[in-house]
């Protein structure tokens, strides 16, 4: 009689957790929809373009349109940087013309992103270009920031030269007040797509990984400069509260 009970109560048991799965697979779905659209990149990167989420069983399907194919990506790399999430299904379309690789246009495109994820440079700096050769016009705080404003736009690959027009006002003013709250995953896309957009990186195969704003490196580089230079890049993303960089080289730590 009591091993009668025991199997009754088993089954139930097991019946009661089968039933519960679905819930629960439900809530992490839920959750992830929901961080996806509140993070960092969506919010502000990612607004003006028309995406929807959908999670199932932890796999996410992107669709609608985006304006650049930076944007397909930038999305790609949020969701795929999300708690429990397994797989990205990037669904989303391309609108519009879009300017062929290495041209004026996706220079300009190009510079512009990059200033806009680095946090010591103005990301309302005027960016023009003409046969490779890139202009650009606005205000830099100090000569460092211009400085600085000169060399990311060099490390673009396709820019042939720069013309730094830039004035400097002498008044420091605090680029990155962080008053809103980056998530790590949006952090982590941040930082692949900085890497993948300077062409003193592109090459590299850099692993990232962002936990309360730290974000851990691993991978392969020729030399040290290479792995200071990896450093230096990250730690300008905005976001970014610390970077321990463990890249390799050689194969030696």
């Amino acid at each position: 009689m009591k091993n009668k009970c025991y199997v009754s109560v088993l089954a139930g048991a097991l019946a009661l957790a089968a039933m519960s799965m679905p819930v629960l697979a439900s809530m992490v779905d839920d959750r992830i929809e929901s961080s996806v659209m509140s993070s960092y990149v969506f919010k502000n990167y990612l607004k003006s373009d028309d995406i929807k989420v959908e999670s199932k069983d932890g796999v996410v399907i992107l669709t609608g349109t985006v304006v650049d194919d930076s944007h397909k990506s930038l999305a790609q790399e949020t969701v795929a940087n999300m708690p429990d999430v397994k797989r990205v299904d990037n669904k989303l379309t391309v609108i519009g013309d879009q300017a062929a690789e290495k041209s004026d246009g996706w220079l300009i495109t190009k510079v512009k992103t990059t200033l806009l994820f680095h946090r010591n440079v103005s990301a309302m700096t005027e960016v023009a270009v003409r046969d490779g050769a890139v202009t650009l016009r606005g205000v830099a705080d100090s000569q460092a920031e211009k400085d600085l404003t000169t060399e990311y736009a060099k490390d673009i690959d396709g820019v042939k030269s720069v013309n730094n027009e830039m004035t400097v006002s002498g008044v420091s003013v605090k680029k990155d007040t962080m008053s809103e709250a980056i998530d790590d995953a949006s952090i982590t896309a941040l930082v692949k797509m900085t890497l993948l957009s300077h062409r003193s990186t592109s090459a590299f195969h850099t692993k990232a990984e962002t936990k309360n704003g730290v974000v851990t490196l691993s991978g392969d580089a020729r030399n040290a400069a290479e792995v200071s230079l990896v450093t230096k890049l990250v730690s300008d993303v905005k976001g970014v509260k610390d970077v321990k960089n463990h890249m390799t080289v050689d194969g030696v730590k």
